[in-house]
């Protein structure tokens, strides 16, 4: 009889110690994150932003190259709404790049006379440009052609009375990060892009660059011309930053016989 009742005590003491435990454990506060880590059975978060290289973005100086999955022959799949005066010179291009003339039959004014590709074809060349700033310009140096573009920033207007060129009259400013380029003066001499879209003297291009990052530089062109297209036509383009890029010299009459470089 005194083992039975003993072992009775022990049996309760023991539901009662097992219950007071798991009430413990209820009560208590959550386990702690691990250092570096989260709590065990936790899901982990996104991971921060890595940061990149710190930039200034009002610092377009370097030597630039077109990033892959750009340019082309034209700015887009789509090219622009042209007015009847547009399409009919349009009828009249002879492309070799896209295009079903050879280079000896095309009638592209790059290839068949060498002249300059005009703005803002000339980021359509495959080749890299570099951005040289001053106080009063803003000159773009780029390797094809040797040409020279000059940007001035020293808050002048365009002339009254401009002279019709390739490249056109630049002037630019600053809206924020953003340096904003205008650009007027062509002649009409030149192709839109490597296809054959046409411009005429009334056209005006606005470029907005902005340097996104230590390695990206971003391009948004507009080009409006109301004698050649029925509304703007609006185009992205991309450069990376090669620090260790020269620009080389090339000149069309030396470097330009292209229908060997088919051979």
């Amino acid at each position: 009889m005194r083992k039975q009742w003993f072992f009775a005590i022990f049996l309760l003491c023991a539901v009662l110690f097992i219950s007071a435990s798991l009430s413990a454990q209820d009560d208590a506060p959550p386990p702690a994150a691990r250092p570096g880590g989260a709590a065990p059975g936790q899901m982990r978060g996104p991971a921060p932003p890595v940061p990149g290289p710190p930039h200034d973005a009002h610092d377009l100086n370097g030597v630039w190259n077109a990033r892959r999955g750009y340019g082309g022959n034209s700015f887009g799949r789509q090219g622009p709404e042209m007015t009847e005066w547009g399409q009919q010179q349009f009828k009249t291009a002879k492309a070799s790049n896209g295009g079903e003339y050879t280079l000896e039959t095309t009638n592209d004014p790059v290839i068949s006379k060498c002249l300059p590709p005009g703005t803002p074809r000339i980021y359509l060349q495959p080749f890299p440009m570099q951005v040289i700033q001053t106080p009063k310009e803003v000159l773009f140096l780029f390797e094809y052609d040797h040409i020279i573009r000059q940007v001035f920033i020293d808050g002048r207007k365009h002339p009254d009375d401009i002279t019709p060129t390739y490249m056109g009259h630049s002037i630019g400013h600053w809206e924020g990060d953003i340096f904003v380029v205008d650009t007027v003066g062509f002649n009409e001499k030149t192709w839109l892009d490597r296809v054959g879209h046409p411009h005429s003297d009334q056209l005006h291009v606005v470029e907005r660059f902005h340097r996104t990052d230590q390695n990206n530089l971003e391009i948004d062109i507009t080009m409006e011309d109301p004698k050649a297209m029925t509304k703007p036509w609006n185009a992205h383009f991309g450069f990376s930053l090669q620090p260790n890029w020269d620009i080389e010299e090339l000149a069309c009459t030396d470097n330009g016989d292209f229908v060997k470089f088919e051979k």
